[in-house]
């Protein structure tokens, strides 16, 4: 058995997302195991250094979690040839400009969403990272969830027949942060600084949509700032100037008719953060984070509208939990493990690369220009 390194440089990774899914539940979780199996008994091993600006918090993260290299200099280590993939999960401002850099140094890229703030700027990266040939990929957590992993296996199955409809929830209340303290950055609701729920879950809703029910064709999307003022990490007053609520239409292929509300102004009374309710011919589905129920044609109850009457019929009987066949790792460990494979050569393509990165952001784009136009938005097939 020999153990094949593979150096990372990761930034961004003192924040809340890149710290607890990316570094601890994923990089550091890998190699407390030994690394990445491979068929032949060989093991990829990460080899991270973490790389930030206050070099105090960065080591005392290394050191909680089993890391040995920090750095405060991300051009020296973007010049080190020994650490061959850059990962950025830092804001969404400078994403795409360290993308090229790290492109532009030869190394292989991972990224969080969005890539970029914008579609051209997004599809420039696609560009960038083919005429170097290095290996990219995007972070498409959502895919990997076990819901959304028993929701598609219920579709390849064909129980539900032809898909009619999706509605998807998503969301729960974040606190404003004078009654009780919020529980994200300021930044997420902030225009100048990249915040807004379009631009952050519409790139998720287009992979999550591609790559379970059907391509997306077209939106009409509504955002909202229903909470105008909140407080940030010092407990002073703000004005939120971008969206905390987006309530938005699609149109798939098939004509599939799928509707997700997005909000952090909403308080959650249903089984899951996220729950995704899919309508077919011959049966429906409905999954959230972890669990999948079914209904069939046949088990369908057959109600009668009756306002004169209580409702006799319990709804959430008559569905059947789909069992879990499998193990269910975290979903950005699963595919960080995916991609660490393909940077080895151990898989010969990686579908969740930049282009599929930039159809999220061509969906947010949309999103907001629907919006401001009050209008449907179609999405033509994105090349690079």
């Amino acid at each position: 058995m020999a153990q094949r390194r593979i150096g990372l440089i990761m930034h961004g990774v003192t924040g809340r997302m890149g710290m607890n899914q990316h570094l601890i539940r994923s990089i550091a979780a890998i190699r407390r195991e030994g690394g990445v199996a491979l068929p032949n008994g060989d093991r990829i091993m990460p080899d991270p250094i973490i790389v930030g600006r206050n070099r105090e918090k960065l080591e005392a993260l290394a050191k909680a979690h089993g890391v040995e290299r920090v750095s405060t200099d991300l051009d020296a280590c973007l010049a080190d040839p020994n650490d061959t993939v850059f990962f950025d999960a830092a804001t969404t401002q400078m994403r795409a400009e360290l993308l090229k850099k790290a492109i532009a140094a030869g190394k292989h890229v991972y990224s969080e969403k969005p890539t970029a703030e914008n579609l051209e700027d997004a599809l420039d990266l696609v560009r960038v990272a083919k005429a170097a040939g290095i290996k990219h990929g995007v972070v498409q957590d959502k895919l990997f969830l076990p819901g959304l992993r028993k929701m598609k296996m219920v579709i390849d199955s064909g129980f539900l027949g032809r898909i009619l409809s999706v509605r998807g929830e998503f969301g729960y209340w974040v606190f404003e942060g004078d009654l009780q303290p919020t529980q994200r950055p300021s930044w997420n609701y902030k225009k100048a600084e990249g915040g807004g729920i379009i631009l952050d879950m519409l790139c998720h809703w287009r992979y999550v949509l591609d790559n379970t029910f059907g391509e997306t064709k077209s939106v009409s999307c509504l955002g909202a700032t229903h909470i105008p003022v909140r407080y940030d990490e010092n407990d002073k007053p703000y004005d939120a100037d971008t969206d905390d609520a987006a309530y938005a239409t699609f149109e798939l292929e098939g004509g599939i008719v799928a509707q997700i509300n997005s909000s952090w102004t909403t308080r959650v009374r249903r089984d899951d953060l996220v729950t995704f309710h899919v309508d077919g011919t011959h049966g429906s589905a409905v999954c959230g984070l972890t669990d999948c129920w079914t209904q069939a044609r046949v088990n369908t109850p057959k109600p009668v509208w009756n306002p004169d009457v209580p409702q006799t019929i319990n709804f959430y009987e008559g569905w059947q939990k789909v069992p879990d066949t499998q193990p269910y790792p975290n979903g950005f460990r699963v595919q960080w493990e995916e991609f660490l494979k393909y940077v080895a050569g151990e898989r010969a393509d990686y579908p969740w690369d930049l282009l599929a990165g930039a159809k999220g952001v061509q969906l947010a784009e949309a999103g907001l220009k629907s919006w401001a136009e009050r209008r449907w938005i179609d999405l033509p097939k994105l090349e690079a």
